[in-house]
C-alpha cells in the first residue's frame, strides 16, 4: 500500500497517570510499532490526557504535578504529545467526551473532516480546504508531499498558536474553542482517525455492569475503536467475548499481540507509587529519572498510601 492509501491514525490516551510510568510510553511505542507492521496504519501522533481532579480516585494526586510528569516523561518525543484540555475543564468528562472534543479539534485545526472507523476507506479527509486562505502545506510540485511527520509537527505547532489562559504551567499550549485559524492543510486524501489507546485493564472495565454508559460504549469503540495493547498476558478474545458491544465492534478492537511479556507490559502506576512509599529501588524501572527527580522534589506519593 502507498503512504496515502494506508490509515492514518492519532492514538489517544486517557488516565490518571499518577505518575506516568514507561509502562506508559511503552505502551504508545508498541502500539505504533505493531500498527505499522500491519502495512494498514501510519501513526502520526500520540496524545496524552490525564484525567479531571474530580474523577474521584483515592491517591490521585493534583492535575498540576501529573500534567508536569506527563510532560517531563514525552520531552525526548517527537510524536507524542500531553493535551490539559481534560484536566482544566471545569468537571471531569467522560472517555467519550475527550474524543470527540480532540476529533472535533482535529477537524478545526487541519479545516477537513476526520472519518471514523464506520466510514467507508475512500473519505476524503485531508485536501479539503474549506476557504482560499494560505494553507498551512502549500507544494509547489504535486508529488512533493509532506511526511506524515511533518503532518503532526504542523498541525501541533497550530495548536500552540491559538493558546488561551494557562492556569498553572507555561508548559502547556491550551486552545481555543471559539478560535478561526483560517487555514486549511493540503495533503494527499487520506483518511485520518482518532483511536483510543488503552491496556487490556481498560478492555476487562468494559464487562462490569453499570461502569460504562452503553452510548458512550457504542461511540468508543463503534465510531471510534480502540488499540488494546495487553499487560500481563491477559487474554483479551476472552475480555471480548465477555461484553456484548465488544463483541459487536470486534472488528474495531486492534490487539497488539507481540511481545506481551515484555518488562514494561507489567509496569503500573500502583507498583510505582507502592514502591516510592516503601524505598524500593525498582522504581527506577519504572519510572524515567526526569519523572522521578520531580516527585522527590515534590515529594509526591512518599508519605501516602494506596
Amino acid at each position: 500500500m502507498t503512504e496515502a492509501s494506508k490509515t492514518h491514525v492519532i492514538l489517544l490516551s486517557c488516565g490518571s497517570f499518577n505518575p506516568i510510568t514507561k509502562g506508559h510510553i511503552y505502551m504508545f511505542e508498541k502500539a505504533r510499532d505493531y500498527l505499522h507492521k500491519t502495512g494498514r496504519f501510519i501513526v502520526i501522533g500520540g496524545i496524552i490526557s490525564p484525567v479531571h481532579d474530580t474523577y474521584g480516585k483515592p491517591g490521585l494526586v493534583s492535575s498540576r504535578h501529573r500534567l508536569t510528569m506527563c510532560q517531563l516523561a514525552v520531552e525526548s518525543s517527537d510524536w507524542i504529545r500531553v493535551d490539559p484540555w481534560e484536566c482544566y475543564q471545569d468537571s471531569w468528562k467522560t472517555t467519550c467526551c475527550v474524543l470527540e472534543h480532540h476529533r472535533d479539534l482535529m477537524k478545526r485545526v487541519t479545516g477537513c473532516i476526520l472519518s471514523n472507523v464506520n466510514s467507508p476507506s475512500t473519505t476524503p479527509v485531508i485536501g479539503q480546504p474549506q476557504n482560499e486562505t494560505s494553507p498551512i502545506y502549500q507544494n509547489s510540485k504535486p508529488n512533493n508531499k509532506p511526511t506524515a511527520l511533518k503532518f503532526w509537527g504542523k498541525m501541533s505547532e497550530s495548536l500552540g498558536r491559538i493558546c488561551c489562559v494557562r492556569p498553572h504551567n507555561e508548559r502547556f499550549s491550551f486552545v481555543d474553542e471559539n478560535a478561526n485559524l483560517g487555514t486549511a492543510v493540503r495533503y494527499e486524501e487520506i483518511e485520518l482517525r482518532i483511536l483510543l489507546l488503552c491496556g487490556s485493564d481498560l478492555l476487562e472495565s468494559f464487562c462490569i455492569p453499570g461502569l460504562w454508559d452503553s452510548s458512550d460504549m457504542d461511540v468508543i469503540v463503534g465510531d471510534f475503536g480502540i488499540v488494546v495493547v495487553p499487560r500481563d498476558g491477559t487474554d483479551s478474545e476472552s475480555i471480548m467475548n465477555h461484553s456484548p458491544v465488544l463483541r459487536k465492534y470486534k472488528d474495531n478492537i486492534i490487539v497488539v499481540k507481540d511481545d506481551i511479556n515484555h518488562p514494561m507490559s507489567v509496569v503500573s502506576s500502583t507498583k510505582c507509587r507502592l514502591a516510592l512509599q516503601h524505598g524500593d529501588g525498582h522504581v527506577l524501572d519504572y519510572l524515567s529519572q526526569p519523572v522521578i527527580d520531580y516527585i522527590l522534589k515534590c515529594q509526591l506519593y512518599i508519605n501516602t498510601s494506596g
